[in-house]
């Protein structure tokens, strides 16, 4: 015996019943999605509430202005996106942050011609408190300056954040730095300085590899030579160095 197909009055029903469930689906994610953008909306609400009460708080306090950032980001709200609109005019956020990233620019400006673009966020950082040291200027933390560079990186110019180890070191010149700068970078960390023979084993390269690496560091004055310091030739990294040290290098030069 064989058995009957479907009849056209199943199959009818069978794709009535498609169209029913299908049609629910889309309205209960038309309700849901209405539902989050309504509770987004709220929560936005909200945050402009709360910045309105804790301004001076977020505009003196880089702890409590932190805290609010991730409160931002957490919303999809980013207050250093425009200089106008709501969050400039109610707490001068994003104005702080555009004056912040023209003093990092200067501060780097100065520091190039002995670091050659490469600054230790650390010291960046300690430079911007000292400059920053008037009556009027409002307290800078290091994830400030840390977000300033991340706007800066978007126009442009060269400025990123490279992490080398248990450092992170600020780079202000075009042009990207490779792995193999990274990991010379990091055998460098603790003493600040490096050489060739060191490169090689340490780091298990051809030492024609190590030799071109070590020449590009110091052709864009990255790393210091000093020839001096015994049977071999060291590289320097001023990045790397505290500003102590750094007097008594710069005075072998």
């Amino acid at each position: 015996m064989r058995r009957k197909g479907a009849g056209i009055g199943a199959v009818s029903k069978d794709r009535l019943q498609k169209a029913k469930f299908e049609k629910k689906g889309t309205e209960i994610a038309d309700a849901q999605v209405s539902q989050l953008t309504t509770h987004l909306e709220q929560f936005k609400t909200h945050l402009e509430r709360f910045a309105s009460k804790h301004k001076n708080e977020i505009r003196k306090d880089p702890e409590f202005r932190n805290r609010f950032q991730q409160m931002c980001a957490r919303s999809g709200v980013d207050p250093l996106a425009s200089s106008k609109g709501f969050w400039a005019e109610m707490l001068g956020v994003g104005d702080f942050y555009y004056e912040l990233g023209v003093q990092i620019v200067e501060v780097c400006m100065a520091t190039r011609d002995r670091n050659g673009g490469l600054i230790s966020l650390e010291e960046l950082w300690q430079r911007l408190k000292r400059s920053r040291r008037t009556k009027h200027s409002q307290e800078v933390s290091m994830e400030d300056v840390s977000r300033a560079i991340k706007k800066l990186h978007v126009l442009g110019g060269g400025f990123a954040i490279i992490p080398v180890g248990g450092r992170k070191l600020v780079q202000s010149v075009p042009g990207e730095l490779n792995m193999d700068h990274t990991r010379v970078l990091q055998l460098a960390e603790d003493t600040g300085h490096t050489y060739l023979s060191q490169v090689t084993s340490q780091l298990k390269w051809e030492e024609a590899r190590a030799a071109s690496i070590l020449d590009h560091l110091v052709r864009e004055g990255m790393a210091w030579v000093d020839d001096q310091a015994g049977d071999e030739r060291h590289y320097w990294f001023p990045s790397l160095l505290p500003d102590l040290a750094m007097a008594s290098l710069q005075s072998l030069r």
